[in-house]
């Protein structure tokens, strides 16, 4: 039996599109033989769909379009993933499906069993779980349809806590199934393709059971699919894997001859070992190929051309340039310097240094004399009070008024460049540094900032980013002499704090054992992240490469006095 393997970059209702990738993948599958083209989870109508199920227009062109991709599957049969309306009435209105399209018909519909309403998915809200997954004889083989989440519940593999009762992949085995094709949604996060092939390995291997899984890749909003797909033999082994990161397609035939194990072999000409684990083996390559594909799926699902970002001459700046150009084009990314009076000639230089490396447009817009109209304008106001962080934050709002205009004017879209730690604890303005479209490495921790920056600068083509920006004391220069550590402990600490309190949930007294930090300070710093929700829930969408980034997979009220 020949498998081929699409992987597809698909986006949310885009069904014309979504379906032209299908056929365009299909087309090539019957092309090289195959018996079956898989494509990714909820691939017709992208994932995740969220509240557009509730449009009947959304459901009406769904069930159009697999009628259509079922009429076309006639030499080479399609596994596509869709959802179909729950016929019950009692229940979610729909399931979220892995369809099997042969000979111009749907020949079965296998239902997502285990829905995961943890992190970032809420897939309970929509739709009603299956009653375990279908085995279906097909070309000499027993199939296997789970759905994503349906393998991830191997109880030999989570030893510690299981999220459901139930095992779907336990069940296709015991129900005899020969091979085992799982299709999935299953976004980025560091670490997470080298944990997701261990659980695969280990199914295929306690099963003996050829496995073959395929990803979705691509940007949709806050979320990152690397793709990765694979194949497994039945001793647990890689034998073919599609790229991370980029659409692709493979192929491989699975060769039985009596009762043992078949054999999986690999017909693309690429080869498992071609692609070793997380881009080369370096998680800050699997980290920039992430933020980079994020950066151009939102800017072209969204239907931007161009970006816009203010240049400080910090590293945040820089590195979000650095990526925008890699993502879009440097003729298409432009830097704004903004200095006001406490801006150094030193941060002046290094933007424009940044700027030239990068070979981007480069402006500089100073705005001293609206820092001062508006202190005069509020000057009656102010009377008698001192001087504090509102005029700081009046030179970051006007800031964020320029570069808006710009993007109003010119349609760039605005990339933001706060990142983790600052972002954490409230260091940051509302209406002024975090305005914009996207904040890309709103997920970066500072000190993984720099670590990227650093990887930037030792695979590219020279110095992208100047090393002055690296060396120099972070600061947001928004009053004489200002460096963030005036204001937050030194980031190395601070990012560890962050890690226990945000990443790991961890108690106070749990996180400043781990950070070895004083609790007085965890207490302050747990204290500031709660308070700093209000500004997180209207910041610009951040890409998650984190296992717990800010946004829909972390939900904190605004309102609450809970215990630290």
């Amino acid at each position: 039996m020949r498998l081929a393997l699409c992987q597809i970059d698909t986006t949310v209702g885009d069904f014309a599109g979504n379906t032209a990738r299908i056929l365009e993948g299909l087309t090539r599958a019957e092309e090289a033989g195959a018996d079956l083209a898989v494509f990714p989870e909820l691939a017709v109508c992208g994932y995740p769909p969220r509240d557009l199920l509730e449009r009947p227009s959304f459901v009406r062109e769904a069930a159009r379009a697999l009628s259509s991709l079922a009429r076309r599957a006639r030499r080479t049969a399609l596994l596509v993933g869709t959802f179909v309306p729950n016929r019950s009435r009692v229940g979610k209105p729909f399931h979220n499906v892995s369809a099997l399209l042969e000979g111009g018909r749907v020949r079965v519909l296998a239902k997502k069993t285990l829905l995961p309403t943890y992190d970032v998915f809420d897939e309970g809200r929509w739709f009603e779980p299956g009653n375990g997954c279908v085995v279906l004889p097909f070309r000499g083989e027993r199939l296997g349809l789970p759905v994503c989440e349906d393998l991830w519940n191997d109880k030999d593999f989570w030893r510690q806590r299981r999220l459901y009762h139930d095992d779907p992949g336990e069940a296709l085995v015991e129900r005899g199934a020969t091979l085992v094709v799982v299709i999935s949604a299953s976004p980025f996060s560091e670490g997470k393709p080298r944990l997701r092939r261990r659980m695969l390995a280990r199914y295929a291997r306690d099963g003996r059971v050829p496995v073959a899984s395929l990803n979705l890749v691509g940007g949709n909003d806050e979320l990152v699919f690397d793709g990765d797909s694979m194949v497994l033999d039945g001793r647990g082994r890689v034998v073919q894997r599609a790229a991370q990161f980029e659409e692709d397609f493979v192929v491989v035939d699975v060769v039985r001859h009596g009762p043992g194990l078949a054999r999986v072999i690999p017909v693309s000409e690429r080869k498992a070992r071609d692609f070793p684990d997380d881009a080369g083996g370096d998680p800050l390559e699997s980290l920039r190929r992430a933020l980079v594909l994020g950066i151009r799926d939102y800017a072209g699902k969204c239907g931007f051309s161009t970006a816009v970002l203010g240049l400080s001459g910090g590293i945040d700046s820089a590195l979000v340039a650095a990526l925008a150009v890699e993502a879009l084009g440097r003729e298409n990314v432009t830097g704004l310097a903004m200095p006001s009076p406490y801006s150094s000639e030193g941060s002046i230089a290094d933007a424009r240094a940044l700027a030239q490396n990068l070979g981007i447009r480069f402006e500089i817009l100073p705005i001293d004399t609206l820092f001062e109209d508006a202190r005069r304008t509020l000057a009656p106001l102010f009377l008698g009070l001192t001087e504090d962080v509102t005029e700081e934050n009046i030179q970051s709002r006007l800031r964020g008024l320029l570069v808006m205009a710009v993007s109003n004017k010119r349609g760039p879209l605005v990339l933001t460049t706060g990142n983790k730690s600052e972002i954490a604890v409230g260091y940051s303005t509302l209406y002024g540094d975090m305005c914009g479209g996207l904040a890309p490495i709103s997920d970066l921790p500072k000190m993984r900032v720099y670590a990227l920056a650093r990887h930037l600068n030792a695979h590219g083509r020279g110095e992208l980013i100047p090393e002055a920006s690296l060396a120099k004391a972070p600061s947001a220069e928004l009053r004489p002499e200002q460096t963030d550590q005036d204001s937050l402990p030194p980031y190395p600490l601070l990012d560890a704090i962050l890690e226990g309190l945000v990443e790991r949930n961890l108690s106070v007294e749990a996180t400043a054992r781990r950070a070895h930090a004083p609790l007085a300070l965890v207490k302050k710093i747990a204290r500031q992240v709660d308070r700093a929700e209000y500004k997180r829930n209207q910041m610009a969408p951040g890409l998650k490469v984190s296992a717990k980034a800010f946004g829909s997979g972390r939900r904190i009220p605004i309102a609450q006095r809970a215990p630290l």
